[in-house]
């Protein structure tokens, strides 16, 4: 019990590739009441513990542990890569499930996570994303119908600065179960993230708003990419974003099908395979543990 009377909950603090947030291990700890309000609470980095949102770890029928994540803003999302990362991590470090293949039940439905434990707080992990979603109305976009694949995007926004960042007045959209707009770049760090970033998420375009990416081509194996993610702004990472990323630089005939992308968190490996599966592979890290009052 904590001083007010109320049941702590116990949680751990996870990154993959900066991208962070509060996990809750729900095998062991009582599912909140609200997590959507919870979220905004803990995630809070002034008031609460800081993060990107909430991650909750829930037991399952289908698969080794089911993932249930809500933004900063506490609104739900149907999936994160690097989150998904962390939840295999946790669940085999936890004890839930052996190290090896792990499946996740996700939003997305069920993945498979492979975890390569280096250290008892770090795994290496790599993620079957499944296959991307391409039509206009799968991911969605309101741009007819087909796919969305260096369209014009100058019904978003155009500014002065959007010539000088140098950036493509075209945008290729893709759903890894989450919708993404991807547009490429001579320099990522020009672009004005914190004012075009909300603009595009919640542009009419978008009828779920859209996490944007912003891309600029080092090689055709290897990107810089920063992200304006749905529901929590700038992120140092976005796992189903560099994937996304990954099909719309092969799509848009700009990359291979195997890249590095390089975020302000880190790096991710992404192959998108002949069988039309997206693979990421990244590192999940545990930061710290703690209790928050109930």
């Amino acid at each position: 019990m904590d001083e007010t009377g109320g049941q702590a909950m116990r949680f751990v603090k996870m990154h993959g590739a900066g991208n962070d947030y509060v996990y809750v291990d729900c095998f062991a700890e009582r599912q909140p009441d609200d997590p959507a309000a919870l979220a905004t609470r803990i995630a809070d980095r002034h008031r609460g513990v800081g993060g990107d949102g909430l991650v909750l770890v829930l037991p399952s029928t289908r698969a080794a542990a089911r993932m249930r994540m809500f933004n900063a803003d506490g609104s739900e999302s149907e999936m994160c890569g690097n989150g998904v990362r962390c939840v295999a991590h946790l669940v085999v470090a936890h004890g839930h499930a052996q190290a090896g293949a792990v499946p996740i039940e996700t939003g997305r439905g069920v993945l498979t996570v492979d975890v390569r434990r280096l250290t008892p707080r770090l795994s290496q992990v790599r993620v079957n994303m499944g296959e991307p979603l391409l039509e206009a109305g799968q991911v969605p976009v309101l741009a007819g119908a087909g796919r969305v694949v260096d369209a014009d995007c100058g019904a978003i926004v155009r500014e002065p600065w959007w010539d000088e960042a140098g950036l493509d007045p075209r945008m290729t959209c893709v759903s890894m179960g989450n919708p993404h707009a991807i547009f490429f770049c001579r320099d990522v760090a020009a672009v004005p993230l914190e004012r075009i970033g909300p603009t595009i998420e919640r542009h009419p375009l978008f009828p779920r708003r859209v996490n944007a990416h912003f891309v600029e081509l080092i090689s055709r194996q290897r990107v810089r990419m920063r992200t304006w993610e749905r529901g929590s702004g700038i992120t140092q990472a976005c796992g189903t974003g560099a994937s996304a990323v990954c099909v719309a630089g092969v799509l848009s005939q700009r990359t291979d099908r195997c890249i590095v992308a390089e975020l302000p968190g880190g790096e991710l490996e992404l192959e998108w395979s002949a069988s039309g599966e997206v693979f990421m592979t990244g590192p999940a890290e545990e930061v710290f543990e703690g209790t928050w009052p109930g």
